[in-house]
């Protein structure tokens, strides 16, 4: 857990991916995540989190659904959003966030 804060409390926005393995849409949005970080390059840090085995944190941001996204900008969140996004719809809220 502490990692995980040292990891969101970053200078650039930290995009985490809530995902399980067994979740359709999550396989989706896994290459659209792929191109957003291609775009972006190192104006972002996108880390997954698997659900399934990450239950506490989860729980701590209440989860309900996957895949869900959270946006953090030094350590506090920003955006929200369950779904999946297309590319141009994620880059845009990163650069809003700034």
């Amino acid at each position: 857990m502490s990692k995980f804060s040292e990891i969101i409390n970053q200078d650039q926005p930290v995009l985490v991916d809530f995902f399980a393995d067994w979740c359709g849409p999550c396989k989706m949005l896994s290459p659209i995540l792929k191109q957003v970080k291609e775009t972006m390059g190192e104006d972002i840090s996108i880390i997954k989190i698997d659900v399934d085995k990450n239950q506490a944190l989860a729980s701590k941001y209440q989860v309900r659904g996957v895949p869900t996204m959270l946006l953090f900008k030094n350590g506090k969140q920003v955006w929200r959003q369950s779904g999946v996004l297309q590319k141009d719809d994620i880059i845009n809220v990163i650069k809003s966030s700034h």
